[in-house]
C-alpha cells in the first residue's frame, strides 16, 4: 500500500512549533532558520488542506485542527525516534548526561542508586564539564549547569536554587563568630568563575572590601570544595553540595549569613525530550532536587 505522507521535516518543523507554539523556538531547537519553519509549516498546510496556528501578539496559537494533528502525530514521531535509537549504537534505555562536575560528585552520584531502583532498565552515562554550551556539543541528552543569572537561558529549567553559606572543616573557625571579621582571617577559597566572598561580607554588615585577604586561592569550585574538605580555607556553597559531608562530620556551617546567586539549571539536548528514558530521568531529577528550590533565606 502506498502511503501518502508529508515530507518529515515538515512534520519536525510543526511538532516543534505546536509543542512551544513559537516558530523562533522550533527553530533554536532544530538548527534552522525562522524562515524555515515557517516555509514547511505553510507547506504543510497546503498540502492538508487546513489551518494550523493562528497568529498571537508573542508567537503563535494552534488552532484546534492544528492541536488536533499536533495530538495524533507527536506519538508517531516518538514511535520513529525509539525506533532509530533502537537500530543505532545508542541503545533506547542509554541517557547521556553531563553535569557541573561539584554537583555531579556531591548530589547527583550519591542519589543515582535511588534512580536505578526505580528505573533499572535504564542506563545514565554521565561526563563532567562546566561550560555552558550547546547541549549537543557534548553529546548529551542532558546537561546540568549553574546560571548566575535567573531567566538567563530560557530553555532551562531550574533544579535548584540553595543559598550560599560559608563552609569549613570542623575546627578550622572559632566558633561562635563575634563578627564578619573573624571569618577574614582565615584563607577564604574563591570559585575561579565567581566572586562572591564581597556579596557575603556585604550581607554580613561589612560593606569595606579592603578587609579581604588579598592573596587567596582561586580555583575550580570542586578543587576548592576539597581543599575546604582537607581544611585549607573557607568556601561558599550551599546545602544541597554539603548535605552528606556535613552529615558525616566532614564539614560545618560557620555562618547564618547567606545569599542567593544563582542555581543550577538543567538543560535537554535537541529531540532527547522526545525519548522515554530522558524524560524519566528529567522528571526524577526535579522531584528528587524539590526541597532546593525556592529555599527561603
Amino acid at each position: 500500500m502506498s502511503r501518502q505522507l508529508p515530507p518529515l521535516n515538515a512534520l519536525r518543523a510543526f511538532e516543534a512549533a505546536g509543542r512551544h507554539e513559537s516558530f523562533s523556538r522550533a527553530a533554536e531547537e532544530l538548527g534552522v532558520s525562522h524562515s524555515a519553519i515557517s516555509r514547511h509549516v505553510r507547506g504543510l498546510e497546503d498540502r492538508l488542506s487546513i489551518q494550523l496556528f493562528q497568529d498571537r501578539p508573542r508567537g503563535v496559537q494552534l488552532t484546534v485542527d492544528g492541536a488536533a494533528y499536533l495530538e495524533q502525530i507527536t506519538p508517531a514521531l516518538d514511535s520513529i525516534a525509539e525506533a532509530t535509537d533502537r537500530v543505532t549504537e545508542q541503545p533506547a534505555g542509554v541517557v547521556m548526561v553531563n553535569s557541573e562536575p561539584l554537583f555531579a560528585t556531591k548530589w547527583l552520584i550519591p542519589r543515582l542508586s535511588d534512580f536505578h531502583a526505580a528505573h533499572p532498565e535504564v542506563e545514565i552515562r554521565l561526563e563532567g564539564s562546566r561550560w555552558l554550551a550547546d547541549v549537543s556539543r557534548y553529546e548529551a541528552d542532558i546537561a546540568i549547569r549553574f546560571l548566575k543569572v535567573a531567566g538567563s537561558n530560557p530553555d532551562a529549567t531550574l533544579v535548584s536554587d540553595a543559598p550560599l553559606y560559608p563552609f569549613a572543616a570542623p575546627g578550622l573557625v572559632e566558633l561562635p563568630l563575634t563578627g564578619p571579621r573573624d571569618l577574614a582571617r582565615h584563607r577564604l577559597l574563591r570559585d575561579r568563575a565567581t566572586a562572591t566572598w564581597d556579596v557575603w561580607f556585604a550581607r554580613a554588615g561589612e560593606p569595606d572590601p579592603h578587609i579581604l585577604q588579598p592573596v587567596g586561592w582561586r580555583m575550580r569550585a570542586y578543587l576548592a570544595y576539597e581543599a575546604t574538605l582537607a581544611g585549607q580555607g573557607v568556601f561558599l556553597t550551599s546545602s544541597e553540595v554539603t548535605g552528606l559531608d556535613v552529615k558525616a562530620g566532614r564539614l560545618q556551617r560557620v555562618s547564618d549569613v547567606c545569599f542567593r546567586e544563582g542555581g543550577y539549571h538543567l538543560l535537554l539536548g535537541e529531540g532527547a525530550r522526545r525519548r522515554k528514558p530522558v524524560r524519566l530521568f528529567h522528571d526524577w531529577l526535579l522531584d528528587s532536587s524539590a526541597p532546593h528550590r525556592n529555599e527561603l533565606i
